[in-house]
């Protein structure tokens, strides 16, 4: 485990760097996922049950977890709430060639005697509930009522939907929705749609697939939609040949409708910084405290 943790480690700084170094935890999460040459996206997926309670849980986001703590604790990522990451100087000006995690970290942790009990309860509070809420009240919903949903998000940003096409269900060549974008120099683009309301990752031969309708319509940009996520292969299929289609999953597809306040209404709250958070409480209410 410490020698996968280590690779984690080493694949965590060279994401965040790609990344331009600021980055949230569940963004480096899916760099590795998306493009990391030495963890494959099996690996990053796994999923296992726990033998005591049954539970299912991801290993790599366990080691992931740790890995990340282990670079803030050796200063080479800061954060103010363990959410939002950043590469400190020495992160920035690290090479991913001469890095040694057993040297540059697991060495100094074993300095100071790093304690790493709590890395679970630090970590786990990354994900937004209201995206699992969304996502969870998509994968209810049936085929067509997604598709609805799909053709109604691109309404809202700004796509001229075709009344017909993709709409009757049957005989549409396989697209759920066809229109037009115009934009600022007025110049239209014909699009297509595709919507794949799934549990499992969206592989190439549906991209192939889908490109395949989009030529029945001269379509020349496509958009594909899902509520889980794409393969790499899929990834790399979607930008080859001429006309590339745009990817949105499950997480994406919940930015927008944030973006676009799509049925969801914002809620604002705040969150005390790390200056204000309580850890002993005693001596921080004598400081309070008037007299």
């Amino acid at each position: 485990m410490e020698e996968f943790e280590n690779l984690i480690m080493i694949e965590v700084l060279k994401a965040m760097q790609a990344l331009g170094g600021r980055v949230t935890r569940k963004e480096v999460k899916r760099e590795i996922c998306d493009h990391s040459e030495a963890i494959s996206e099996d690996k990053v997926d796994e999923v296992k049950h726990s033998k005591k309670t049954g539970t299912p849980y991801r290993p790599f986001d366990y080691r992931f977890n740790f890995a990340v703590k282990h670079l803030i604790t050796t200063g080479f990522i800061i954060t103010e709430d363990n959410r939002n990451l950043e590469l400190s100087e020495k992160g920035r000006t690290t090479k991913l060639e001469d890095f040694d995690p057993i040297r540059d970290v697991r060495a100094v942790l074993s300095e100071n005697s790093a304690d790493d009990t709590d890395v679970e309860e630090e970590t786990e509070i990354e994900e937004e509930p209201w995206k699992a809420e969304l996502l969870a009240a998509l994968a209810k919903m049936p085929p067509q009522k997604f598709e609805i949903f799909s053709r109604g998000l691109l309404i809202h940003m700004g796509v001229d939907l075709d009344d017909n096409i993709g709409v009757r269900y049957v005989g549409d060549g396989g697209l759920d929705g066809f229109g037009y974008i115009t934009s600022d120099d007025f110049r239209t683009t014909r699009v297509a749609l595709q919507t794949k309301r799934w549990d499992g990752k969206v592989s190439a031969p549906e991209i192939d697939k889908f490109r395949g309708a989009m030529d029945k319509y001269n379509a020349e940009y496509g958009i594909f939609i899902t509520t889980s996520n794409f393969t790499r292969e899929a990834m790399k299929t979607a930008k080859a040949g001429t006309r590339i289609i745009t990817l949105i999953n499950g997480d994406k597809l919940c930015d927008l409708v944030a973006k676009y306040h799509y049925y969801v209404e914002p809620v604002t709250t705040y969150k005390l910084k790390s200056f204000l958070r309580i850890t002993n409480k005693a001596p921080i209410i004598a400081e309070l405290l008037p007299g």
